[in-house]
């Protein structure tokens, strides 16, 4: 399957080096032009940066769950101010211990 993930993970800008198309046809998603002065990569090499990115993406879930967690940097300046680093350290690692990495 063509994916716009796919080919901006080969180094490719959208309306840049190509523009994709779904006519919801059921034929899926297809290149309608392609803009860039680099050979058009296969729909194998598509598929396969695909998932790279999807790899690199799911080994980061830990990263994207702990930001929604954290406080704000100010709440967490705010925190050391008033009641040091250690005090700061235990309130990351609640979220740290929540979320740990894989």
């Amino acid at each position: 399957m063509i994916t716009s993930t796919g080919l901006k993970q080969l180094g490719f800008t959208p309306e840049v080096d190509y523009v994709l198309q779904n006519n919801s046809d059921g034929a899926g998603t297809f290149i309608a032009e392609w803009l860039s002065d680099s050979a058009q990569p296969t729909v194998s090499a598509i598929e396969a940066a695909e998932v790279v990115w999807q790899t690199e993406y799911d080994a980061k879930a830990y990263a994207r769950s702990r930001a929604l967690e954290y406080p704000s940097i100010a709440d967490q300046l705010d925190d050391i101010y008033h009641n040091g680093i250690d005090a700061w350290k235990a309130t990351i690692k609640v979220t740290k211990d929540k979320y740990p990495k894989g």
